[in-house]
């Protein structure tokens, strides 16, 4: 028995149909493959097992093509050699083929798979004027803790931030910002020696000062690009970079046509300065358009799966932001429940890096979905 991905050649194609399907296999993660050089007994069997996968299939004597979920290839992977026995070479292109769809990012020494399992990204704000914790965590024994409950929850990383980018901020010198967030990053490192450290700032020299320090991943919000002496420290260095789309300067009249453009112009900057794509992770700017919390940031909520052709990472970071409370009427405090409905619906959608305040509950979220993702019932075809 063959097995091929053919998934690319539909992107090769002209016609609206094969077009349309390739469109539609790469929004909503989706595989297509195709099978051949198989008997009558295996093709019965190859098609029930690919049908219990809920995977669209279409059967001929010589051929059989199906179209799965990235998760169901995962799982017909490991089912492979209890139906078919002794068909080992099969089941190491299946293996390669679906390797080829993982998504990892490269931080620092850390190499996360984010096609494995989405990352949780906690918030640790010292700053006196964040839109939601700001001045809450004001000594070390209170920043100590909340990372120790943070970690003990489940988050992944934790971000470190001396200068707030809300709507109307107000900004900080970069010795400001060094000073409020290099005692705790040191103190954090040698409290919690293997905890993975990120800064959210957009400033030269905070960022050439923090790389030294153990910082795994640097967070701008204005996607590396504004200072040509960002793109040499970041090429010179191993941090992972998480580069933003940002529209508070304009409007757009296609805005995800226009995302799509910034984005693949911003990967190919970041890469030709020497930048590995492997390092990089996207973030689509929701709460940073020029209508603060207004209808574009609902537009990014939907259309976050039109960038899974990028094959990066993409970060959903909505946690208890401000359209909660024009929308809803929501209190900063009251604003959790919505803020995982909202998760939910993009993590769905291929979401991978979750930035959150609350780590135990969007750790349960991802227990959860993930749990429902992989949920298939593979009775072994007779």
């Amino acid at each position: 028995m063959l097995v091929q991905d053919i998934t690319g050649s539909f992107a090769r194609a002209t016609d609206f149909a094969s077009q349309a399907l390739r469109a539609q296999a790469a929004r909503q993660q989706q595989v297509i493959l195709q099978f051949s050089d198989y008997n009558r007994e295996q093709q019965l069997k190859l098609t029930q097992l690919c049908h219990q996968l809920d995977g669209v299939v279409q059967a001929t004597p010589d051929q059989l093509t199906v179209l799965l979920s990235q998760a169901a290839g995962r799982l017909l992977t490991k089912q492979w050699s209890q139906v078919f026995h002794n068909h080992a070479t099969v089941q190491l292109q299946l293996t390669q083929i679906m390797k080829q769809y993982e998504i990892y990012w490269q931080a620092g020494t850390h190499r996360f798979n984010l096609t494995k399992r989405p990352m949780i990204y906690g918030i640790m704000n010292i700053t006196p004027d964040s839109f939601y914790d700001g001045g809450r965590y004001e000594t070390m024994d209170d920043v100590l803790t909340h990372v120790a409950e943070m970690l003990q929850a489940g988050a992944d990383v934790i971000e470190v931030n001396g200068q707030t980018t809300r709507p109307g901020f107000k900004e900080v010198t970069p010795e400001v910002e060094l000073d409020r967030t290099l005692p705790y990053i040191r103190a954090i490192k040698k409290r919690f020696p293997e905890a993975v450290l990120a800064i959210d700032t957009y400033k030269y020299p905070v960022m050439k000062a923090v790389v030294t320090e153990g910082v795994s991943i640097i967070n701008d919000v204005n996607a590396f690009t504004d200072d040509p002496r960002k793109l040499a420290l970041m090429a010179d260095s191993r941090v992972g970079l998480l580069t933003m789309h940002s529209s508070r300067e304009q409007e757009y009249a296609d805005l995800t046509g226009s995302m799509r453009h910034f984005f693949e112009h911003n990967l190919a900057e970041l890469t030709s300065a020497g930048i590995d794509l492997e390092r990089i992770a996207l973030d689509q700017g929701i709460g940073y358009s020029k209508v603060a919390h207004g209808e574009q940031d609902y537009v990014m909520m939907r259309n976050i799966d039109e960038f899974n052709y990028l094959q990066r990472p993409m970060m959903v970071a909505i946690s208890r932001k401000g359209y909660l409370g024009l929308l809803l009427g929501l209190k900063k405090e009251d604003r959790l429940a919505m803020t995982l409905v909202t998760e939910t619906a993009m993590m769905l959608k291929g979401g991978r890096i979750l930035r959150v305040h609350d780590v135990a509950e969007t750790q349960q979220l991802v227990t959860l979905l993930d749990r429902i993702e992989t949920g298939y019932w593979l009775a072994t075809p007779q």
